[in-house]
């Protein structure tokens, strides 16, 4: 293994162009597990061809696979996690090959690219939800409307009734007021307290 593969490596930025959904895939042991490889690569999307590449240069006892996706999107989130991961004891290294691109293949990349851009940069659009004519924000996988139902406006109505007849009926009832004359404990200095501490009351109450 090349000893610059254990040292960090800088960060690389992909462009559309540097996309394909062509992968070539090396440092596979040669062990003929291609059958292996290409399972493992169909858990992130589907698999039109994996085949072995035994022109192109390799170190000994490892091979080189070339894998063929049916979606742009697949071999993406395949690179990130393949690229460096361990199989078999080997630590494999996945690139894009966009060399094997047709014009058919490199005009549908491109449209699919731009297609993705203008749906990110639609309007209205945050986090899923979308506006509508009116201003009211709604999620655009539900079905149901904006406006409120009128089971909901006549729960919200009645509920509100309710509250409103709470209150009045707090506010009409009369306050029960207690003579400062009443004893309350049957022991007589306590009683005498209560009347001291109402006459101070009341006193300031006046002032």
């Amino acid at each position: 293994m090349p000893r610059y593969k254990d040292e960090p490596l800088a960060v690389r930025v992909y462009t559309v162009c540097d996309e394909s959904k062509y992968l070539i895939v090396r440092n596979v042991p040669a062990l003929g597990c291609g059958d292996g490889l290409k399972q493992l690569c169909a858990t992130y999307g589907e698999i039109e061809d994996c085949k072995p590449m035994d022109a192109e240069e390799c170190e000994q006892f490892t091979g080189v696979y070339w894998i063929e996706f049916r979606q742009i999107k697949n071999p993406r989130f395949a690179k990130r996690k393949l690229d460096e991961s361990v199989f078999l004891g080997d630590r494999l290294q996945v690139s894009y090959a966009p060399e094997y691109e047709s014009l058919s293949d490199t005009k549908e990349k491109l449209q699919g690219r731009r297609k993705e851009v203008l749906v990110r940069l639609k309007p209205g659009r945050s986090r899923g939800y979308e506006m509508n004519y009116d201003g009211v924000r709604h999620h655009p996988l539900s079905d149901t409307s904006s406006q409120p139902s009128s089971f909901q406006l006549d729960y919200k109505q009645g509920w509100y009734d309710q509250e409103k007849d709470k209150v009045s009926q707090a506010s009409g009832s009369s306050i029960t007021r207690v003579s400062s004359d009443q004893d309350y404990f049957p022991s007589r200095s306590m009683n005498e307290t209560v009347r001291m501490v109402r006459e101070k009351l009341n006193n300031v109450s006046i002032w």
